[in-house]
Parts: C-alpha cells; sequence; structure tokens
C-alpha cells in the first residue's frame, strides 16, 4: 500500500511534467486524489523525500526535489562500510566501479574537449600543483577536476553518477583508512590525463587513467585501516 501511494505520487509528478522545485498538490488535495489518509499521505512523501524526489518545506509546502544522485551516494557509502566491518573488500569494489566506468569514458573524450573544458582543466592542475607544494591536494580540486573532465561529453546524467561514485569513494575511503598520497605523483597523473585528451590520444588517455586508479589501489593495499 505505502509503495503503491508513492508510485501514484512519482506518477502525478510525470504526468504532469512537473520540474525540480514545482509545487505539488496539498496534501488535503493529495488525500482526495489518491483516495487515502493523511497519515498514508505523509508518510509516502517522507519516504519520497528520503529519495531526493519531492522536498518537504514545513509551513509553505512540498515540491518536486532536486531528484540528486545523494541517495545512490549513500547508499554505496553505507553498503562499502558495512561491507569492510563484515571482513569484505569492499572499498577496493567500489574503486572498481569507478574505475571502470571512467577507463570506459575516457577515450570518447580523447580530441573532443572544448577549448573551455581544456583551460579549466589547465587551471585545476595548475591548483594541484600549488596544493602539492604545500603538501597535499585537496578533495576538493580532484573533484572539480573529475567533474570537468567528463563534462565535455554532454550527459549531465552520466556527470551526476559520477560525482556520487566520488563522492562515496571520497567518504567511505577516509573514514576506514589512513592514505598517505605522495602529492607531486597525483598532480603529474592529472597532468598527463589533460594531455592525452587534448592530444587526442584514446589510448594513452586511457592508460594515464589507469595509472591514475592503480596509485590509488597502491595507497589502499599499503595503508593502515583505521
Amino acid at each position: 500500500m505505502a509503495r503503491d501511494i508513492q508510485d501514484r505520487i512519482k506518477r502525478l509528478i510525470i504526468d504532469q511534467r512537473l520540474a525540480s522545485g514545482a509545487a505539488l498538490p496539498t496534501e488535503p488535495e493529495l488525500m482526495a486524489l489518491l483516495g487515502v489518509s493523511r497519515n498514508s499521505v505523509r508518510e509516502a512523501l517522507k519516504a519520497l523525500q528520503a529519495m531526493g524526489i519531492v522536498d518537504i518545506r514545513h509551513g509553505f509546502g512540498t515540491y518536486v526535489g532536486p531528484m540528486s544522485m545523494a541517495p545512490m551516494s549513500e547508499g554505496l557509502a553505507f553498503r562499502t562500510v558495512a561491507g569492510h566491518l563484515r571482513g569484505e573488500d569492499s572499498l577496493r569494489q567500489l574503486l572498481e566501479l569507478r574505475e571502470a566506468v571512467e577507463t570506459g569514458l575516457i577515450a570518447r573524450l580523447a580530441g573532443r574537449a572544448c577549448d573551455e573544458d581544456l583551460a579549466e582543466l589547465d587551471g585545476l592542475v595548475a591548483q594541484m600543483g600549488r596544493e602539492a607544494a604545500d603538501g597535499a591536494v585537496a578533495a576538493g580540486t580532484d573533484r572539480a577536476f573529475h567533474a570537468a573532465l567528463y563534462r565535455g561529453l554532454a550527459n549531465p546524467l552520466l556527470s551526476e553518477v559520477l560525482d556520487a561514485f566520488w563522492e562515496a569513494f571520497h567518504r567511505v575511503r577516509t573514514d576506514l583508512v589512513a592514505t598517505t598520497a605522495d602529492p607531486r605523483s597525483t598532480w603529474r597523473q592529472h597532468q598527463e590525463i589533460v594531455a592525452a585528451v587534448r592530444a587526442g590520444d584514446a589510448v594513452r588517455a586511457e592508460r594515464a587513467v589507469r595509472t591514475h586508479f592503480d596509485n590509488i589501489r597502491l595507497r589502499l593495499r599499503s595503508s593502515p585501516t583505521q
């Protein structure tokens, strides 16, 4: 019953072509429309809010949510931590998921990245160089790099999924293991990725991404569990 009400509210959003931020019918209107009780409507809306499908603003109403990948990131992070504590090699599995997706995409970018995206990537690599000189590449800079790298594919859904993978992996790695990266090596690896993409060399680009992930994998193997 509860799942059915959730599905009917989702169908209402789809059928009415409601965009993110659009107002949904009020609780009484939903009760009349769906033929269910107030509690049933509220429980369904709470569940949909947890998925990012609706946004409940107390005192103002209910709106279509951002429909982000945050719930997926939360689920990946939770699954990885729970698996790790059960003795599973779940962090490596999450890393391999990221690697499989990114190495499968990088060849498509080689020679296709626009000047604007390349300029942004150059700027982020330069920032990494400055941060490496100070002792550590900031997580935010790395995240921005990977977001800018795949923006050229012009696929917002793909960009959101990749960012959810990055977010989940970074959160879990920070919680579970103490890694000691060589910041200059990290900087040079990102520099090589950009150079390969700019040169239009798909084989070199894929090799550069694999080298980057191999480096992360090596650090995970040599780092003690927190």
